[in-house]
């Protein structure tokens, strides 16, 4: 049987997650209830006490009938019950079949989704098109030594950290309302400074409801100079892996790099209450840019990042991206082609 539930059923939404083999907070209902892209659904398809989940924001395709699915800001993908290596073939092949049609009967011209880099959800989706490598993401051990890690650091990430310790700098956990918006402006002030795309700019409730969330585990992490807040982070704790959800420096302090001083002290944090790895992400769009080589300063364990960019009615498609005057065989890196305009 396939199902889709929507956020009126949380109850259900919060089942499939909290049973299920391994998640992230991604997958959670209450991280959907934060985005305004789109419907939030899960697509469950269960038979025989199994089941495997994918959540996706559903889209009206303007000036259509038709609709698109894309993923939620993040690693997202498929999850189950199981380790997907423990459901048989039969499952997943009944799984894909009941999926597509679902796609059909609901109007859906393309599906774009997320894969978790840290997740093994490639046996379920080796049935399906459209597996695409988007680059690398970097990730700190933390089974390793904290001296070990160390080591591994590139000189002039650790001098950076060297002299935040020589200054003083200190870290403050806080849920305060007046920290979370010290943490907004300095946030703003770096998304306007690298001009942003609109996919990273969040509302002020955004944040408070997710420093205060209570289905997962998430964490604001300032650092102070003297009496000044200078950079922060906010993390969050899930199944063994933290992620660096989003992180910001004031523009006068860039030259000494807090947030080098900060992403270590996290992964000292991370050790402390057991986590294994600490996800960095990638560069911007997943590129191989100065953001990836400054993250790559701190580890040189580099994970897959993948998506799933599936085009579910091949003629409508062709049709809205030609509807938009572009070249249906152009080397452009963004999925689905007919919103890569406006």
């Amino acid at each position: 049987m396939i199902r889709i539930l929507t956020l009126s059923e949380k109850k259900a939404w919060d089942f499939y997650v909290q049973n299920s083999y391994v998640h992230d907070f991604y997958h959670t209902w209450q991280y959907h209830t934060l985005d305004n892209n789109g419907q939030a659904i899960l697509v469950v398809y269960e038979k025989d006490g199994d089941y495997i989940a994918f959540p996706f924001l559903k889209r009206e395709i303007p000036q259509s009938t038709f609709f698109d699915l894309c993923s939620v800001y993040g690693y997202v993908g498929p999850i189950s019950n199981k380790n997907d290596q423990n459901l048989s073939a039969q499952f997943i092949d009944d799984f894909r079949t009941a999926f597509l049609n679902l796609l059909k009967n609901e109007q859906i011209v393309s599906v774009f989704s997320r894969l978790h880099p840290f997740f093994t959800q490639e046996k379920l989706m080796a049935s399906f098109k459209g597996v695409y490598e988007n680059g690398k993401t970097v990730a700190l051990d933390l089974s390793i030594p904290i001296e070990t890690q160390r080591k591994k650091y590139k000189e002039s990430t650790f001098s950076s950290i060297k002299k935040s310790w020589r200054k003083g700098l200190v870290i403050k956990e806080t849920k305060e309302i007046e920290d979370i918006d010290a943490f907004i402006e300095i946030y703003e002030e770096n998304m306007e400074r690298i001009q942003s795309t609109e996919s990273y700019l969040f509302d002020r409730q955004y944040f408070i409801d997710l420093i205060n969330s209570n289905e997962f585990d998430c964490r604001l992490l300032l650092v102070y100079f003297e009496d000044e807040v200078i950079s922060g982070t906010l993390i969050t704790l899930t199944h063994g892996i933290i992620q660096g959800h989003l992180i910001a420096t004031k523009s006068a302090y860039l030259r000494d790099s807090p947030a080098k001083f900060l992403v270590d002290q996290v992964t000292v944090l991370g050790r402390k209450e057991g986590m294994k790895y600490m996800n960095l992400g990638g560069g911007l769009g997943y590129k191989q840019d100065t953001l990836f080589g400054w993250k790559a300063g701190f580890s040189d364990l580099f994970l897959d990042h993948k998506s799933w960019r599936y085009v579910v009615n091949d003629s409508v498609y062709h049709d809205l991206v030609c509807e938009q005057g572009i070249d249906c065989n152009a080397n452009i890196d963004f999925f689905p082609l007919y919103r890569a305009i406006g």
